[in-house]
């Protein structure tokens, strides 16, 4: 069975005529991802083809990655990949620091009250700024909004998916 493919981001455009790519990232490790000599998918997004390349060069600019890759030097040869998804497979995920989670291990985790009452699902998560927030499913009523910070999730059990938080007042409102 094939390992799983996680997301570092979108080929939006070429840039120049050296078959660089400008890369939308979606990966909180950049500096792993971009690194000369590492390995990454491409993947189509209609068809899910995909084309294995080596980074031979990479540099941020207006918030996007410049990325040039080994296999190719012209811009005609990297044309066809605008709009692909740029992946990483499972084996290449890097280790987290204890209470750091990737998205896939938190998205459909349950979530319980310390008491025992069940909440509902995480569907979404959204990084508005300091902290960020987890949306619950609820099975009925509207999406709970569930900041992530430590007064507010107390455990986080990924083998289970299980999330056990503590409500402050007025979350349920």
């Amino acid at each position: 069975m094939a390992n799983k493919l996680y997301n570092v981001g979108k080929i939006v455009n070429t840039h120049g005529i050296r078959g660089e790519l400008k890369i939308l990232s979606q990966t909180d490790f950049p500096e792993l991802r971009f690194v000369k000599g590492s390995e990454l998918l491409f993947v189509e997004p209609d068809s899910g083809r995909t084309v294995t390349a080596k980074v031979e060069s990479a540099r941020e600019h207006k918030g996007m990655f410049i990325v040039r890759f080994k296999e190719w030097d012209n811009i005609n040869q990297v044309e066809p990949f605008k709009g692909w998804m740029v992946k990483v497979d499972e084996q290449h995920l890097a280790d987290l620091d204890e209470d750091e989670y990737y998205y896939h291990e938190i998205l459909g985790c349950s979530v319980v009250t310390t008491e025992g009452e069940k909440l509902g699902e995480i569907t979404e998560i959204l990084t508005p700024g300091a902290n960020h927030v987890w949306v619950v499913k609820r099975p009925k009523g509207k999406d709970l909004l569930l900041p992530v910070i430590d007064p507010v999730v107390i455990e986080v059990d990924v083998e289970a998916k299980r999330v056990t938080v503590e409500l402050m007042e007025g979350l349920l409102e």
